[in-house]
């Protein structure tokens, strides 16, 4: 029965004190604009590099 008032106190007292902390970071929509933008960038630089290594192997002579 100890055990249990304990796991009750604890857990009131851990809700309680998560309730007082407002301040919880930030919001999940700055990073995901990010991480949208880090993609879109990286697409842009494959299809670069690829149109580039594409002109360059194309510009070999073959026999």
């Amino acid at each position: 029965m100890q055990l249990l008032t304990f796991l009750y106190v604890a857990t009131v007292a851990r809700l309680s004190e998560l309730r007082r902390e407002a301040d919880r970071g930030d919001s999940p929509v700055p990073t995901a604009v990010i991480i949208a933008g880090l993609v879109a960038a990286g697409i842009t630089v494959t299809a670069l590099v690829m149109t580039k290594a594409k002109a360059w192997m194309d510009g070999i002579p073959t026999r």
